[in-house]
């Protein structure tokens, strides 16, 4: 049998989003308060437009507040549209990047034949959305971020790196369950989604809210192989 990471089969995968998007509605703007500084987020989001052509297209997934991330993208005049689970997540975003397009839904939906089609990007930024899936899930969700992609687009991705699966922990006042892979194993699940490495940086990060422990963050910078390879 095959395993369900390896095509688009949502539909054999139970999801569960219980209490994650109730979760980030709650937290709203004191996101952006616990992580007031994202130098490496703000570093991979810069990669993109260093390496896109003016006016391109690009995908914010997970895109929370909007800030700094759509905002950036926006600024440097791209065509920035914005996905979230949380409605209050993309009220905040649609407040603080008014040029962006903002839509609530699920990663699955953006799958081909999904429940929203919102065409092709030159690049996507999914930073840390993919740690609040299970692991089962993430290797669908990147074949949906290259399936969304035009032929070599760019991908920003950041992950925590962890060895943990849908993983329940204290979160700003609130509890979400997140997953994670050490370095080496998260290179090895992109480069399965169909994407070229070409960059990597780590930080060490430690949130201004006493219940998040430091993390180590790993942005990978990442090109959409063609297809056939």
């Amino acid at each position: 049998m095959s395993n369900p990471g390896d095509r688009l089969d949502y539909e054999t995968l139970r999801r569960d989003r219980t209490g994650q998007a109730e979760a980030f509605d709650a937290i709203g703007n004191r996101y952006d308060e616990a992580f007031p500084h994202k130098e490496g987020q703000v570093a991979a989001a810069a990669w993109l437009i260093g390496s896109l052509p003016a006016g391109s297209r690009v995908l914010d997934l997970g895109c929370g507040t909007g800030l700094p991330t759509a905002r950036q993208l926006a600024e440097a005049g791209f065509d920035v549209v914005g996905v979230d689970l949380s409605d209050g997540m993309v009220a905040l975003a649609r407040d603080h990047v008014p040029t962006g397009e903002f839509h609530q839904a699920d990663i699955a939906d953006l799958r081909p034949g999904g429940l929203l089609d919102l065409g092709r990007f030159d690049g996507v930024a999914a930073f840390f959305s993919l740690l609040m899936l299970p692991r089962a899930e993430i290797p669908l969700a990147l074949r949906t971020v290259r399936h969304l992609l035009r032929p070599g687009g760019l991908l920003a991705l950041s992950m925590v790196e962890a060895d943990v699966d849908d993983f329940s922990i204290p979160f700003i006042g609130r509890s979400i369950r997140v997953s994670g892979y050490l370095r080496d194993e998260l290179r090895e699940v992109v480069e399965a989604a169909g994407f070229e490495i070409g960059d990597e940086s780590s930080y060490t990060y430690a949130p201004a809210v006493a219940d998040i422990q430091p993390e180590v963050q790993i942005f990978l910078h990442c090109r959409r192989t063609p297809d056939g390879s």
